[in-house]
């Protein structure tokens, strides 16, 4: 058995090769969607609703995964085997769900009254016409996405040390300046098209890297023969407690919630055609999480010792696994797998969190009443995407924590504080604007109290008693406030397009 300081290929010019080469085409991707993307905040921010129905599959699936599928749930596989399939369950299930319901109602409100952005939905939706509603949930988004991107950086410097061995710190700095280059130039269109591509990679290599690891230890048998014997629980799914499994399951309730995930909703050209992306998206998912899945559990029988991994940091077990067992251009594949599942995230939550500055605070609360020429919108949100990067450069540079629970707190913050109140917009007509206000505020609130309090954070995961809480809140506050009014026309726009729009 190899030391994993062994399998350090830093000076092989097949990997470095295969890498630049997948850097060189996501930063053509971009410039050649620059053109397209400048014509206004419309085509920048959601593509001008004209995304095909494979890319949206693509990109919504990928988009939700990031470094947390690649080095956090191998990890996790890594320290306490099968039962981690409970963890990708959740969110598989839900994404059927809000693909084949979810999505066509929103897909028609945001067409009917020009919906850009997830703030746009709850503006129209509730009237807000102060822009307090607004505010809100610019704050929001601010507060979670920036974290959220400072941990794909993060996922990124570890990536590069364990692939390259370059230094962490250098490799966050990297990931961070790949990310603005190709976002800043190219838009949603960008992001949309080399998701779609880097849903392919991702695929590939989650596929490749553990059939080749079970081959070359005697096969799937030979893997669980040698599982069983270190450890009977590591096969055993059923081995974790109720309360583990129900909190891993939980982590889909924040699939509904997440920006970045549902903006991809708005973006397609025709809503008919979500059944297929439905289809698509969940094969695609169900494959790569089985994949990293497979890469947890073989890499236990590789690595019985996690001292044997890189600064003994399970997130590290992915690239050392594909390092051992391919041949460096493979593995140059491999490591472009792992930026594609955090560039695939990080640059949809830049372009949400743009959205929210400059179409949201910007252009509908501080010029509310004025005229903005598009171009000048679609420059003022490149450099915001700038300033963005530096903030989470900042904050990933000085990170600590893991990716995994980096990642988790911010998926539960926003998918508390979105997911039940634009579930209950959707689809209850009671909803008020001070029961969404309620549940977002509640919803967040709940999040940061659980987890920065060890009694309660040691029971379960915060996304499911803080998505509770936003849920209960909501609905209490809008039974206890004046009913919406005309809350029929809303209600009958989430079922049609706009008077004749035809898709592109």
């Amino acid at each position: 058995m190899q030391e994993a300081g062994s399998v350090q290929i830093s000076a092989d010019p097949f990997a470095v090769a295969a890498f630049v080469a997948y850097l060189g085409v996501i930063v053509l991707i971009g410039v050649l969607s620059a053109r397209f993307s400048s014509a206004g905040v419309s085509e920048f921010f959601v593509g001008g609703r004209k995304m095909h129905r494979f890319v949206v599959a693509l990109s919504a699936v990928v988009s939700g995964r990031s470094a947390w599928l690649l080095l956090g749930v191998t990890g996790m596989a890594y320290a306490i085997g099968a039962g981690a399939v409970w963890a990708v369950t959740g969110y598989i299930t839900a994404e059927v769900f809000l693909f084949l319901f979810y999505a066509r109602r929103l897909r028609h409100f945001s067409d009917v009254h020009d919906c850009v952005t997830v703030p746009d939905f709850f503006a129209e939706r509730f009237g807000d016409r102060d822009g307090r509603l607004r505010a809100v949930l610019v704050a929001i988004i601010l507060i979670f996405m920036v974290g959220y991107v400072s941990s794909q950086f993060v996922g990124g410097g570890k990536a590069f040390a364990a692939s390259f061995g370059m230094s962490p710190t250098a490799g966050v700095l990297l990931t961070a300046l790949i990310v603005l280059a190709y976002t800043t130039l190219g838009g949603f269109l960008a992001v949309s098209l080399s998701d779609t591509l880097q849903a392919c990679i991702m695929i590939v290599a989650l596929v490749v890297v553990p059939v080749v690891a079970i081959a070359d230890r005697g096969g799937l048998l030979g893997i669980v023969n040698e599982l069983k014997a270190f450890d009977p629980t590591m096969i055993d799914p059923v081995a974790l407690s109720a309360g583990v499994i129900i909190g891993f399951l939980g982590i889909g309730l924040g699939s509904p919630g997440n920006p970045h995930i549902i903006v991809r909703y708005m973006s397609i050209a025709d809503p008919d055609q979500l059944r297929t992306s439905a289809i698509v998206g969940t094969v695609w998912n169900v494959v790569m999480a089985w994949g990293a899945l497979f890469i947890g559990l073989a890499g236990r029988v590789y690595f019985p010792d996690v001292a044997l991994l890189p600064d003994a940091d399970t997130e590290q077990l992915y690239p050392v696994l594909a390092a051992q067992h391919l041949h460096p251009l493979a593995f140059g594949v491999v490591v472009a797998s792992i930026f594609a599942a955090i560039i695939s995230t990080a640059d949809s939550q830049l372009l949400v969190a743009a959205s929210s500055v400059v179409r949201d605070f910007y252009e509908k609360i501080l010029h509310r009443d004025e005229e903005i020429p598009q171009r000048r919108l679609v420059l003022y949100s490149r450099i915001v995407v700038v300033l963005l990067v530096t903030a989470a450069l900042v904050v990933g540079l000085l990170a600590e924590a893991l990716v995994f629970w980096l990642v988790l707190f911010a998926w539960a913050g926003l998918g508390a504080s979105f997911g039940p109140t634009s579930i209950l917009a959707l689809y209850w007509r009671r909803t008020t604007r001070a029961g969404v206000m309620a549940g977002l505020i509640t919803g967040t609130a709940v999040t940061f109290i659980w987890e920065l309090t060890p009694a309660l954070s040691s029971i379960i995961y915060e996304l499911i008693p803080a998505f509770a809480g936003g849920l209960l809140a909501t609905v209490i506050v809008s039974r206890l406030t004046r009913p919406p009014e005309n809350v029929d026309h809303m209600f009958a726009s989430m079922r049609r397009r706009r008077t004749g729009r035809q898709p592109a």
